[in-house]
């Protein structure tokens, strides 16, 4: 047999998003993907139509259908102007109904596509580099099956297992990718990218660890042997990963194994040759679960209680203006107006409530008359440096330290003011990090920091002819860094700023001892 020469990567992602509606996909019954009912007991989100009880009947849910629809078109996808419910016919303990209420051939969204930021070698998005456009195949709404629990709530271990049914009838998206990925790092990408669009639309809150969002990658390789034949091996869907170390995991695991496999029982991609596998974390291999299911298995009919759902051109239109900057827009804004690093623009965009923060950090600034784009790079310093030193500390994210957008407006203001040096700004800030105070606006703002500033001794008090003496001192000192200035040598300065600093006991602002030395060098 020819040896192995070469092994690609072929990775298609399916996502299961659970919206954080007020209420079940197609009943009354609280929703566990809202945050109002997330730590509900076991079973106490139900109703007849949850426990498919005779005679209980579906009703849709809009805001569920909306909420797809915006993910769809976020996604660039077309909208269907006709679809209809299906039963999905399989037997699990926790489907009550023995079928699930989805969508077969008419989804709601269809013929998407994303540009996928390119990446570096560390996996960090390089915006010189060609993006990767990911194609959407459907986006198709239906409803979450309940949950096998393993051990008694509180974690008492039991014999057997037990049912939850809160989770039964949730809303679901269901996001399918073409097979475009052709890297772990690149399916890890489109995760964190498409958990972002839901978090900033407002559709999920995506926390993954209690199953707001789950992916399944299906996986399989091109083998090419010495001799220039092909090999493609069957594909492996994963189930259920509920975190992005996890699926990368999961997806290098498959890629060094499937060739090693295809060795060994010659099984190629074909009809029924795809199967199912679970991913064991702690031991870091996949496992067989069973062969999967074609979709003549399912045996879907549409269903007889629910009607088509008709999405106008108005109706569409209407969702489409609710729409959000997505973070893609965003991330490529805070680059170009107000000249921020890949990182720097990357961290802001990570979060949605920070994000959402910096942008009203910014406009408060503005208010105060700082110019836009000095005040992007204001805000990005404090919330990147001040703030997140101390979110860290604390555990919290930046947006929940207690600060407020004014409070952190003012502060800029005076700083660049010369009024307070760097380390009184970053102290002052500290100082306002007061979870439950009460917000004000930014104008009365500036006054409560200037108060507090001057009440611990952090307003710099201005002399004019003191800083005029301690330059002078300074220059004379150090003449040849004057002479480097008078040169055109700039960063010569740093030397005498630091030597004025020295004279003035740390009273002076730097950033206007610099502004005054260079109009003394000329």
């Amino acid at each position: 047999m020819a040896a192995i020469h070469s092994v690609r990567l072929k990775v298609g992602l399916e996502v299961h998003v659970e919206l954080a509606t007020r209420t079940k996909m197609f009943s009354r019954a609280p929703n566990p993907a809202n945050p109002e009912f997330d730590s509900a007991p076991p079973n106490t989100l139900i109703d007849p139509t949850v426990l498919a009880l005779p005679g209980a009947l579906p009703v849709m849910n809009r805001a569920a259908v909306e909420m797809s629809i915006m993910v769809g078109l976020a996604l660039n996808c077309t909208i269907a102007s006709f679809t209809k419910w299906d039963r999905k016919s399989y037997f699990y303990p926790d489907l009550p109904k023995a079928y699930q209420l989805s969508q077969y051939d008419l989804p709601l969204c269809f013929d998407g596509a994303v540009d996928l930021p390119a990446l570096d070698d560390k996996g960090q998005i390089d915006i010189d580099g060609e993006p990767t456009r990911i194609g959407i195949i459907r986006a198709h709404l239906e409803e979450d099956a309940g949950k096998l629990l393993h051990e008694a709530p509180g974690g008492r271990p039991i014999d057997g297992s037990i049912v939850d049914l809160n989770r039964a009838g949730t809303p679901l998206l269901e996001i399918v990718t073409q097979p475009d990925f052709d890297s772990a790092d690149q399916v890890v990408a489109f995760c964190r990218l498409l958990r972002n669009i839901c978090r900033f639309l407002g559709v999920s809150e995506g926390v993954m660890q209690k199953g707001h969002m789950r992916f399944e990658p299906n996986i399989n390789t091109i083998i090419t042997l010495d001799d220039g034949r092909t090999i493609t091996t069957p594909v492996v869907e994963i189930k259920n990963l509920n975190s992005f170390k996890s699926v990368k995991a999961a997806i290098e695991h498959e890629l060094a194994e499937q060739p090693g496999r295809w060795a060994k029982d010659g099984k190629v991609m074909g009809p029924g040759a795809k199967s199912t596998r679970g991913w064991d974390d702690h031991k870091g291999i996949t496992f067989l679960q069973r062969e999967k299911e074609d979709a003549h298995d399912y045996r879907y009919f549409p269903d007889p209680d629910l009607p088509p759902v008709v999405v106008s051109e108005a109706w569409r239109e209407e969702v489409r203006a609710r729409i959000p900057e997505l973070p893609a827009a965003r991330f490529k804004r805070y680059i170009e107006s107000y000249e921020l690093s890949v990182k720097e623009a990357a961290a802001l965009t990570e979060e949605r409530d920070t994000c959402f923060f910096y942008d009203e950090c910014v406009e408060r600034m503005v208010e105060l008359r700082l110019e836009r784009p000095r005040a992007g790079r204001l805000a990005a310093n404090f919330l990147l440096q001040s703030g997140a030193r101390r979110a860290n500390e604390q555990g919290v994210m930046i947006h929940e330290l207690g600060i407020t957008a004014p409070w952190i407006a003012a502060i800029a203001r005076l700083r660049e003011d010369g009024r307070v040096n760097s380390n009184a700004a970053d102290e002052l800030f500290g100082m306002l990090c007061t979870p439950g105070t009460p917000g004000v606006g930014a104008a009365a703002a500036v006054a409560q920091v200037e108060s507090l500033a001057r009440d611990r001794g952090l307003l710099i008090v201005r002399d004019d002819a003191a800083m005029a003496r301690w330059i002078e001192q300074a220059i004379a000192e150090n003449a040849q860094a004057a002479a480097d200035v008078r040169a055109g040598k700039q960063a010569a300065v740093g030397r005498l700023v630091g030597a004025v600093m020295k004279l003035a006991g740390g009273s002076a602002d730097a950033k206007t001892v610099r502004e005054e030395m260079l109009k003394k060098l000329g």
